[in-house]
């Protein structure tokens, strides 16, 4: 196929052209770096199947020749992103998501939404099945996040009900991996960063709320099938395998041969109890099951920070200090506490 991938260049995106131009697809990537990073594709650039267009999915998207599929992942996601760039994240799930439709409706492609499970927001239902409806506070400052990815949801709908356009949603729980930006502030970064450097690992509340994890090469696995199918969804895709966060803490201290102390700050607003997906669907469909466990997906991701000691040194300085910028002379020095 001839697959077309918004977001490309970013976490998830990236690995998902790997995996499409390894098995034999032409890629077109199309992202506006304001939160993916060459880095991630360079080494795709040498492959004559693949193709990098810099461009805002806001405004429409410039693709010549065939498309067969179109893959959505564009916006930013973690929540230093999005609520840095509020605007910007409601609109790349608005007229974004419906210039990346208006493409596939014009070449008759499948076309995937990579949504989220932001959208059970702080659920009142445990685990969260396809069919509960979320508990969102819609004007909350994440809400600029989850809403965007609930529009963008309505709107692929209501392309495939009126157009007959081919779509399919999937709702991406707690994903982590190689690729994910040192201080992009999600929790399993945030904690590996802290652990490698001899940092004391920030718990945001009492650290009892529980999250569900899954390494990427397990969620690129069920992108592609949720591709390659005529599935409307939404399908969760997600690890089942659910852990509080102060859990977590101790499973990146056991991976990263670090004992530094636990601070305690307050709650975010809004922020989840409680986070695991029911992966029912996604098994009946696809025989979809995460084979990566934790333990090793941490020592992987673990290693990948320790590869990049001046990102791991910028990355300290946002957590300490909450500043967001690229790796810098005057960065401190940190020693680094990998055991793997």
């Amino acid at each position: 196929m001839r697959v077309v991938v918004t977001g490309a260049a970013g976490f998830i995106g990236s690995h998902l052209c790997e995996r499409l131009i390894a098995r034999g697809d032409e890629v077109v990537c199309v992202d506006d770096m304001s939160s993916g990073r060459l880095d991630n594709v360079i080494a795709l650039k040498e492959s004559s199947r693949f193709e990098f267009i810099a461009h805002d999915v806001t405004s429409k998207i410039p693709v010549a020749g065939p498309v067969d599929a179109v893959a959505h992942l564009a916006s930013p996601a973690s929540p230093p992103d999005y609520l840095r760039r509020p605007l910007e994240t409601l609109a790349v799930g608005s007229r974004g998501t419906e210039n990346a439709l208006r493409l596939a409706h014009r070449h008759g492609a499948r076309f995937l939404l990579a949504s989220t499970s932001e959208v059970y927001g702080d659920p009142l239902v445990h685990p969260q099945r396809e069919d509960y409806w979320g508990n969102v506070n819609p004007i909350g400052p994440r809400s600029v996040y989850d809403e965007a990815k609930r529009y963008a949801e309505a709107v692929t709908s209501a392309y495939r009900r009126t157009l007959g356009v081919n779509t399919g949603i999937v709702r991406i729980f707690n994903t982590y991996g190689p690729r994910m930006r040192a201080n992009d502030g999600r929790v399993v970064s945030s904690l590996l960063v802290q652990a490698l450097c001899g940092e004391p690992l920030t718990i945001y509340g009492d650290g009892k709320q529980t999250r569900s994890f899954c390494y990427v090469d397990d969620l690129v696995t069920g992108l592609v099938a949720m591709l390659d199918s005529d599935e409307a969804g939404p399908v969760n895709l997600g690890n089942p395998q659910e852990r509080t966060i102060a859990q977590l803490a101790d499973l990146v201290r056991e991976v990263t041969g670090s004992a530094p102390p636990v601070e305690y700050h307050a709650m975010p607003q809004d922020d989840p109890l409680q986070r695991r997906p029911d992966i029912g669907r996604a098994r009946a469909l696809f025989g979809w099951d995460p084979a990566v466990g934790i333990e090793e997906g941490l020592r992987r991701t673990a290693a990948w920070f320790a590869s990049r000691p001046e990102e791991l040194a910028s990355a300290v300085v946002t957590l300490r200090y909450g500043q967001l910028g690229e790796p810098t002379d005057t960065a401190p020095e940190t020693e680094l506490r990998i055991g793997v």
